[in-house]
């Protein structure tokens, strides 16, 4: 009996698996000689079981462990990534790719691990892409970013050799609706180890199981968020038009609480504010943004987003405190600048 076999079989009983049945786990799903049959079963059988926080963070630990090596730990320490899972349909525009330009003109290192759209029309790696980051920046250059920028991108794709073998099965899942642990890991196996993270999930249920499985993985801080747009319906980042169910992680780890735009002095939006679409009219809408004609809700919904980053990374000791300097990089010219040296980085 294979390993997947035997450990599909164990899943249909509902034990959690043990790190090492999942460093098993891993390894079999990774390798081209086991048939898709397999892999797809063994994911069906978790998913329906419902993953645990502990088998999240060490199918995270095991696919780290897996994902090619940037070479940029000398600036980990400091880092932070801003990163949502995904699949919540919100349609909502590309938040943190604005954070993390943001963030980076204040100074604060990013690392922002992620993907083209999936379940959106536009994913960060496109509205990055799209301002000039070539997403297939090799380490040197990626190096030279953290020191001239102030920011990298991680494009999910080519840092994870791993998930190749994993593509079919997944695929085969989702044409059934189903999701697997991989629409979970994503925030969690940055190749660049950032010590900070801000996660957005994009369901209630999840909050909890991904501030557990962060915390496990050992960072520095970290904070995950979902907002609740309405009944059975949410997105994966804090907003100024939601209700923001929040936990923490790492020094944050005693922090639970349910957020709004009020707590903060910003004044609740509506979710319309914060809706974006393809390419070209979320580059449209970064336009009008930094132009002081984008909608308030979406500047507050960045800003607040830019706050939680400064707060997270020690910048500020209380949230509202980051909230003026973020409004000011964002408006005031600074992440105009970053975008063009971005572009004149990446063409050098």
């Amino acid at each position: 009996m294979s390993v997947l076999t035997h450990l599909t079989t164990r899943l249909a009983a509902g034990p959690e698996l043990t790190p090492a049945e999942v460093e098993s786990a891993a390894g079999a799903l990774a390798a081209a000689d086991n048939s898709d049959e397999s892999k797809e079963a063994f994911l069906a059988a978790l998913s329906a079981k419902g993953e645990t926080a502990g088998e999240i963070a060490a199918f995270a630990a095991s696919f780290r462990q897996r994902a090619l090596d940037p070479g940029v730990g000398a600036w980990a320490g400091q880092a932070i990534d801003i990163v949502g899972t995904g699949g919540d349909h919100a349609g909502g525009f590309n938040i943190s790719s604005l954070v993390t330009l943001v963030l980076a003109s204040a100074g604060v290192a990013v690392m922002k691990h992620g993907n083209r759209g999936i379940t959106s029309k536009c994913g960060s790696a496109d509205l990055l892409a799209g301002l000039g980051v070539n997403l297939e920046a090799p380490p040197e250059q990626l190096r030279r970013a953290l020191d001239e920028l102030g920011y990298v991108f991680f494009f999910a794709p080519a840092w994870h050799p791993a998930f190749k073998a994993i593509a079919a099965p997944r695929k085969r899942l989702a044409a059934q609706g189903k999701r697997t642990i991989f629409n979970l890991l994503g925030p969690l196996v940055n190749p660049g180890r950032p010590a900070f993270a801000l996660v957005g999930v994009a369901s209630l249920p999840l909050l909890e199981k991904m501030a557990r499985a962060l915390d496990q993985l050992g960072g520095t801080a970290g904070l995950v968020a979902h907002g609740v747009i309405g009944p059975d319906r949410g997105i994966d980042e804090a907003t100024t038009a939601t209700v923001n169910h929040v936990r923490g992680a790492g020094k944050l780890r005693a922090l639970t609480g349910e957020w709004r735009a009020e707590d903060f002095g910003l004044t609740t939006a509506p979710f319309s504010d914060l809706t974006g679409g393809d390419l070209a009219v979320n580059l449209a809408i970064t336009e009008a943004v930094l132009a002081g004609r984008g909608p308030a809700g979406l500047v507050d919904t960045i800003v607040l987003n830019a706050a939680l980053g400064l707060w997270i990374t020690g910048r500020v000791p209380q949230v509202r405190d980051g909230l003026a300097p973020a409004r000011e990089r964002l408006l005031g010219g600074a992440v105009a600048m970053k975008i063009a040296d971005t572009r004149a980085f990446y063409r050098s």
